[in-house]
């Protein structure tokens, strides 16, 4: 595929010490991260959410695609601010249904007592939490559940949890039987069904003591373009990854293209505060101020 790389002007020393961008691999960050690797300034890292602020914050990557959970158990350094700064440049979010984070129930909402939660991902369990509590009146106990260990396990009920939250791609390529769970919730719909706004996972983030750092300011604006060029030619893009993944075209391009949002506007920031401001709330994060960039 063409990219943007012979077209970005690069730091001489950039050849010499790569921009380390660090993000998960599914489908729904195709968008923001297509391209990024063939760009000679850059070295593009993959891995689960839960691992990304850590790499961030240990200096494995300068940016990543950080969850907002992660954000808040960042905490503070010793001048009182957070440790992890927002970079308005992409994010992964929706503006109503999500379609890939999900809770799975055998039993209705209100009568969930656990929640076997997806390693995978810290926001979305803080989310469903905070979804049960508010919509459905309950506080379940939540237990680690490593989905991928399970997922294939076809049609035998004793290998699936009561209630169980899954996220990513496997909520489409190895999606758990529908039989086995007659209620299931659709977090990002159901967050917009509280409160009228989008509901953003995660943010490209750095290390509050390198916001100004050129390597972070050169990973955000090459991030940003490379956004925006692929948001010009998203059907191609979307159609050679979703063939790959093995995700239905038709499912994919209606994903991407209809119910996800890669943008940071004014309703985005708003929903950071409320997020955050709500989680705490309920004792599921701690306090913390939202520090943009820029």
């Amino acid at each position: 595929m063409t990219t943007t790389a012979d077209n970005i002007q690069t730091n001489p020393d950039a050849a010499q010490v790569p921009t380390r961008i660090a993000a998960v691999s599914y489908l729904n960050t195709t968008p923001m991260i297509e391209g990024l690797d063939a760009w000679r300034g850059a070295e593009l890292i993959t891995a689960v959410p839960a691992r990304l602020a850590g790499m961030v914050l240990d200096g494995r990557a300068d940016v990543g695609l950080v969850s907002l959970a992660d954000y808040a158990r960042a905490g503070t350094d010793e001048a009182g601010r957070p440790r992890l700064t927002l970079l308005p440049c992409g994010m992964i979010g929706c503006d109503g249904p999500t379609l890939t984070v999900r809770v799975f129930s055998a039993v209705p909402p209100e009568h969930i007592t656990t929640l076997h939660a997806d390693t995978d991902s810290h926001t979305s369990v803080v989310l469903a939490q905070a979804v049960l509590a508010e919509r459905h009146g309950v506080r379940p106990e939540v237990r680690d559940f490593h989905a991928r260990e399970k997922l294939g396990s076809g049609d035998d009920a004793d290998a699936w949890p009561e209630t169980m939250l899954l996220i990513g791609d496997k909520v489409v390529t190895d999606s758990p039987p529908a039989v086995r769970y007659p209620y299931q919730i659709d977090l990002g719909e159901a967050w917009h069904a509280m409160t009228g706004l989008p509901f953003v996972y995660a943010v490209w983030m750095c290390r509050t003591d390198r916001a100004d750092d050129p390597a972070v300011r050169t990973a955000a604006d090459l991030i940003d373009r490379q956004r925006r060029r692929n948001r010009m030619r998203l059907d191609s893009v979307i159609t050679a990854e979703a063939a790959r993944r093995g995700w239905p075209g038709d499912l994919a391009r209606k994903y991407i293209g209809e119910l996800l949002r890669f943008e940071v506007d004014d309703r985005a920031r708003e929903a950071v505060g409320v997020f955050l401001t709500k989680a705490a709330g309920l004792g599921l994060l701690r306090g913390v101020e939202v520090r943009w960039a820029g």
